[in-house]
């Protein structure tokens, strides 16, 4: 099958779609990507889905003027918005949503799957939507999670703060008798070790990222378009909003990857 050696484009609305860059830069070290934090305009998780949109078509735009293979919505309450859309302006798009939801019904036994995710992802219902049309008898309970971003973005990491809000937004899921728990937003697993502590080790916690290398090695075996083997792959990091704590919580972020100066763009 044709190699294609232009980078994967992928976007989230700040730090948060870093975690599922780095499982993807992990599963394929010869694939060269390009990221786009909408930090200025942080958190979307507050936004009406019409705004979403409207950032969300600016940041794809932008990365198809970059001449980028393909296109990934790094962002749960983004992904919301263009949860049925699988091509954009020509480019296959993927979301995060449908890959977490389908490892949510894979580790669950007891069929019941709790979500946490910002109040759009949560009051959209689309983790509820996509994991009932997969398995229509599943028990889905939702907690939208609103403080859980900016503690992530402040990066108040195994801090008592964001285990004290974790044990209030997860209680009632606990009490539900959940099994597994997805990560709702991409900024979610940057608490993974505070939420852990709360849901104990009989809970399963999904990540999209790992699920969603997956999806992109089956797409790249059926459609072609992987790097060539022995490819120099590139690791480029754009915001819209350059500080120099985004910098320093990004380089800690994506270690061992390390990443070129990060670009300010204006969308």
């Amino acid at each position: 099958m044709k190699s294609d050696s232009r980078s994967i484009g992928l976007f989230d609305s700040g730090l948060g779609g870093l975690t599922v860059l780095k499982s993807l830069a992990q599963a394929f070290p010869e694939e060269s990507f390009l990221y786009v934090g909408d930090v200025a305009r942080l958190p979307y998780g507050n936004k009406s889905p019409e705004t979403i949109r409207k950032y969300g078509e600016q940041i794809l735009h932008f990365l198809k003027q970059r001449d980028v293979k393909m296109l990934i919505i790094a962002c749960n309450t983004a992904s919301t918005v263009f949860l049925k859309e699988t091509a954009f302006a020509g480019l296959p798009l993927f979301n995060v949503i449908g890959p977490g939801a389908s490892a949510a019904l894979n580790a669950t036994k007891s069929n019941k799957v709790g979500v946490i995710g910002t109040s759009t992802t949560v009051q959209g219902h689309a983790y509820e939507k996509t994991l009932k049309a997969l398995r229509s008898d599943v028990n889905v309970y939702e907690q939208a999670c609103p403080l859980f971003v900016p503690l992530a973005e402040e990066g108040m990491v195994n801090d008592e703060v964001t285990q004290l809000m974790a044990k209030r937004y997860l209680a009632p899921l606990m009490s539900a008798g959940i099994d597994t728990l997805v990560l709702g937003c991409t900024h979610y697993p940057m608490l993974k070790a505070d939420i852990a502590q709360v849901t104990g080790a009989g809970v399963t916690l999904i990540e999209s990222g790992d699920v969603l290398a997956k999806i992109m090695q089956a797409h790249f075996a059926t459609h072609g378009g992987a790097a060539p083997v022995g490819n120099k792959s590139t690791l480029q990091i754009c915001t819209t909003d350059v500080t120099s704590h985004f910098a320093r919580l990004a380089q800690t972020l994506m270690q061992p990857r390390t990443f070129g100066e990060l670009e300010r763009i204006v969308l």
